[in-house]
């Protein structure tokens, strides 16, 4: 019989619930997903959908998500006895929501899924902070790693190499293949969105818009790639007049289409009107779920520019909707996702020109980017829910196999210390 698995989580987004729909239709297990709210700061990504497994909220919909620490233990430590799960997946060893849920499995002697997204190159570490998380680890008995790298990153921390499994960072690829396959008729509307001129060539990219998203840098380097790709035709241009000459060029460069919201707003738009680009850079909003496999399908390359990232899931949606990608080397996804020349190419998130050349690379030839495309749809075929159900239930059975073991002392300290400095 399979076992009883609690998910723990901040908010339950499209990914989210793909992945644990997915462990719960295949093991026919009874699981649960904790969720501190069900609101989300971007309300394009808040998701109400039927489910297999049960899913749960600790706070109502009019609450402050920021409540007492010792109020969060207490709420969830209520709705895990509730429950009695056989196994705790804690989605990361940052979040006080995830630490709760760690404290109340220590407490029960339940064993610890450790899911992470983390990788060493993500930001500067320091010798205590890493002190802190390998006593944290440790009180985990198996991991599931987004890639490559953040795999790396747990044994790194003293996870057993044979507790780490990979497949965490994945999403619905069906949901945006089928909706490409309906290209026609999302054609048809974006023709009637009146974001942009649908028919143009573009580039994309969609992020919150905070700062390690560079999306400043991005336009930028767009701004260099426009200039570029008309010298590259043989056209001769001057700074004074460059926008009036691209707007007469029958063979123009791609426009840059960014979809999002975020704090970087103001600077982003700042970006635009320096450059002069207020005719050629199309910022349409937040977009929800559903709209984007139409923006990721219809556009030349799918570009993500981040200065750092865990993994960046929206390569993921890009390439399952048969997009070439440009993916800042600083992503964690870039080492398993991208294979340069093949489905598109990585680049130094600081170099700009790099960034620039590689637009003009791949939005010159056009059976060259369906290949890509074609590639990128080959190689995310392999992650889909189906490697996220196949990781889980590799580390589900190494943790219950070392179910009675002692939790250390040390480890069950420092969290209890984390919680106490969190109040």
């Amino acid at each position: 019989m399979s076992p009883r698995i609690a998910g723990i989580i901040v908010n339950m987004v499209p990914y989210h619930h793909a992945r644990w729909e997915a462990i719960a239709r295949c093991w026919e297990a009874e699981v649960h997903l904790v969720e501190l709210t069900s609101r989300d700061d971007f309300k394009v990504l808040e998701f109400s959908q039927s489910s297999t497994y049960h899913r749960h909220a600790l706070l109502d919909d009019s609450e402050d998500k920021n409540i007492p620490t010792s109020q969060l233990i207490r709420r969830m430590a209520a709705k895990l006895d509730q429950i009695q799960p056989e196994v705790i997946c804690v989605s990361g060893w940052g979040l006080t929501v995830s630490l709760a849920a760690m404290r109340w499995a220590s407490l029960n002697r339940i064993p610890i899924v450790m899911l992470s997204e983390s990788n060493e190159f993500d930001e500067v570490r320091s010798v205590l902070k890493e002190w802190v998380k390998r006593r944290l680890l440790g009180l985990s008995s198996a991991g599931l790693a987004g890639g490559s790298p953040q795999a790396d990153y747990l044994v790194k921390l003293g996870l057993p190499r044979e507790s780490v499994f990979v497949g965490y960072d994945v999403v619905d690829n069906d949901f945006f293949g089928n909706r490409v396959k309906e290209i026609k008729d999302l054609e048809i509307r974006f023709q009637k969105s009146g974001d942009f001129d649908y028919t143009k060539r573009y580039f994309f990219a969609c992020a919150r818009f905070g700062k390690k998203k560079n999306m400043p840098g991005l336009i930028r380097a767009f701004s260099k790639y426009r200039k570029m790709a008309l010298m590259k035709s043989g056209l001769e241009i001057l700074d004074s007049d460059f926008n009036s000459q691209v707007s007469s060029f029958a063979s123009s460069p791609c426009d840059l289409v960014i979809a999002g919201e975020g704090e970087e707003r103001l600077g982003i738009e700042e970006a635009i009107r320096v450059n002069h680009l207020e005719r050629f850079v199309h910022l349409v909003g937040a977009k929800s779920f559903s709209e984007l496999p139409a923006y990721y399908a219809l556009s030349v390359a799918f570009i993500h520019a981040s200065t750092t990232e865990q993994w960046g899931l929206v390569v993921n949606e890009a390439m399952a909707s048969g997009a070439p990608v440009l993916v800042s080397n600083r992503c964690g996804c870039a080492r398993d996702l991208v294979r340069d020349g093949e489905n598109g190419y990585t680049f130094d998130p600081q170099n700009e020109e790099e960034l620039s050349e590689l637009m003009v690379k791949i939005s010159h030839d056009e059976n060259e980017r369906l290949r890509m495309g074609g590639k990128s749809r080959e190689i995310i075929a392999n992650w889909g829910p189906q490697r996220f159900v196949s990781g889980l239930t590799c580390a589900i059975h190494t943790a219950l196999r070392q179910k009675n073991r002692r939790h250390n002392f040390l480890g069950k300290l420092v969290l209890n210390l984390m919680l106490s400095h969190r109040n």
